[in-house]
């Protein structure tokens, strides 16, 4: 009987090594994210690398590095490098601290729990807000024949164009950013704050800290590194936006995405191979932004777990 029980088992384990078992399975979990790895080969990496190759090719397909020299002597577009800069910056700084303010006013302001989900709703419908809708919107709205300008002059007597006030500029191209930069900014630093513990505030409370130093001592170091990281996903947020400005201003204003567009598609300014380079330029700018804000995000993940 014990003879019988054993050779079972060795002829069970002759005829189904795990091993073998195993390998014979086919990868089926990988099915599930297969679609998103071809998505990103083919729409992402492939362009990528065509365009770093053409930023070092000429007209005839030789290797040569007066694309990306002109990126720096040529004064057209190292300015529009710099207005691109200046303007994404500055709807950085003003759409994070203003989303921040937000941010705390529905997380812990002490208000009705349905300004949370109103404002949520609206900022996750407002972020992704852009473009041609946008830019129409606001020309509607404080155009030379909006609907706000129109009631200034017509109610109020107020011609806000004869005071100098012009919409198509850098500083008006921020205020239409800002749109889409405050509510992105609130969509993301909301669970920053939520990630802040109770138990923190009533430590401190217990050894006697005031609001103030539980905010400076614990609140800002710990929601520092996501403030961070946020503004830097905003700055490259607005880098990168073409269809805003484009609709915004059209060919007038001398920012990257518009230089682009004219070097690809206009007729005078038609040379591929510099837009690919300032597609490069752009990709290393945008890139270093994404390396810096993963690196915050990681350092403020260390708190909030």
């Amino acid at each position: 009987m014990t003879d019988l029980s054993l050779s079972d088992q060795a002829i069970a384990g002759k005829t189904a090594p795990p091993g073998e078992a195993r390998a014979l399975r086919l990868p089926t979990q990988w099915l599930g994210v297969a679609p998103f790895f071809i998505f990103a080969l083919m729409f992402l990496i492939l362009p990528t690398l065509y365009l770093v190759v053409g930023a070092f090719r000429n007209g005839e397909g030789g290797f040569t590095l007066d694309n990306i020299l002109q990126l720096v002597s040529d004064p057209s577009i190292s300015n529009s490098y710099w207005s691109s800069i200046k303007i994404s910056f500055w709807s950085a700084i003003i759409g994070a601290f203003a989303g921040l303010a937000i941010a705390i006013a529905i997380v812990r302001g002490g208000l009705p729990s349905w300004t949370r989900s109103a404002t949520l709703t609206f900022s996750g419908v407002a972020s992704n807000f852009a473009g041609l809708p946008l830019a129409f919107a606001f020309l509607a709205t404080l155009g030379r024949v909006g609907i706000v300008t129109t009631l200034l002059r017509d109610v109020l007597n107020i011609n806000i164009y004869a005071m100098g006030f012009n919409f198509l500029t850098t500083t008006g191209l921020i205020a239409v950013y800002l749109f889409f930069q405050i509510p992105l900014m609130v969509v993301i630093i909301v669970p920053a704050i939520d990630g802040l513990k109770k138990e923190w505030g009533e430590a401190a409370a217990t050894l006697g800290a005031t609001q103030a130093q539980y905010w400076r001592m614990v609140v800002i170091p710990v929601i520092w590194p996501s403030f961070l990281g946020t503004v830097i996903l905003l700055f490259a947020n607005a880098f990168g936006a073409i269809a805003t400005a484009y609709a915004f201003a059209g060919p007038t204003l001398n920012i990257v995405p518009i230089k682009l567009y004219s070097q690809m598609n206009g007729d005078v300014l038609h040379n591929p191979q510099l837009a690919y380079a300032i597609a490069f330029g752009m990709i290393v700018i945008t890139g270093l932004a994404n390396v810096f804000y993963i690196w915050f995000r990681t350092r403020s993940e260390r708190w909030l777990k």
